[in-house]
């Protein structure tokens, strides 16, 4: 996983059958960098070792959602948690307080205690959109910063599966106030922006370019969210080649001849 080079696509997996997960690792997994197991989706995937397995043969890092985090801290069995991790070798720890009430400098807290056990993607923002909605761009801005200081290897910002909670609004757009204090304050090569829908990854590759972070990419998606990184589909062709955004290297270019 190397931030800020070509962007970061991190897909979730919402339980889908191990043929079809193995079959998306096969065809696609070179534009895969992260894989997210949605929620505590883990727990009851039966053959969960299967999928991990697979991205361990593909070299792709992996981590079990925030919400199974959550789990495990509000039943007060957070070293089955850490078990779980080191069973599955999952590559990253997902820190979060997107349901329980866990305070934002609880969740630092939390993010300096396990840092040395896993690089940590802490996320910043509710489940529950209301909730979400209170928060101020200074809020979202402040708490971002505290996990990066406390040892974040990289920051998340909550948008759900649906796009619409967290730095989304309920109409499936970004809370534009937030994301340009987010960018005016945080270097966004250590930030993963959310973004399930195609609204949202089309708003986010024009807002911050082609190599900005994307998170919580639908299985279904990942050869859509390339094309729209390099230009290929409609939403953000004019976008790549009039210069409102960097383009990528084209990757069928030919080199140049030697002058």
């Amino acid at each position: 996983m190397t931030p800020g080079q070509h962007g970061i696509t991190m897909v979730i997996d919402t339980g889908l059958p191990t043929g079809a997960f193995t079959d998306l690792i096969e065809s696609h997994g070179e534009l895969i960098d992260l894989v997210k197991f949605g929620w505590g989706t883990a727990l009851v995937t039966r053959d969960i070792d299967r999928k991990t397995g697979a991205l361990k043969d593909a070299g792709i890092g992996f981590y079990f959602g925030g919400t199974l985090f959550e789990h495990f801290v509000w039943t007060g069995e957070l070293a089955c948690y850490l078990e779980l991790v080191e069973r599955f070798g999952a590559t990253h720890i997902e820190v979060s307080n997107g349901t329980i009430p866990l305070d934002q400098g609880g969740k630092a807290d939390y993010v300096r205690r396990l840092a040395g056990v896993r690089p940590i993607l802490s996320e910043v923002g509710y489940k529950d959109a209301d909730r979400s909605a209170l928060l101020t761009p200074s809020d979202w801005v402040d708490a971002l910063a505290q996990d990066l200081d406390a040892g974040a290897s990289m920051v998340i910002t909550e948008a759900r599966e649906s796009g619409r909670s967290g730095i989304a609004r309920a109409d499936g757009h970004m809370r534009t106030d937030v994301l340009s204090a987010i960018l005016r304050a945080i270097d966004p090569t250590v930030v993963m922006f959310e973004a399930p829908t195609k609204d949202l990854q089309v708003e986010m590759i024009r807002t911050v370019g082609p190599a900005v972070n994307l998170g919580n990419v639908a299985a279904a998606d990942v050869i859509g969210v390339e094309t729209l990184r390099r230009g290929l589909r409609g939403d953000t062709l004019l976008d790549l080649t009039t210069g409102t955004v960097p383009a990528p290297r084209h990757p069928f270019r030919p080199a140049q001849p030697a002058a």
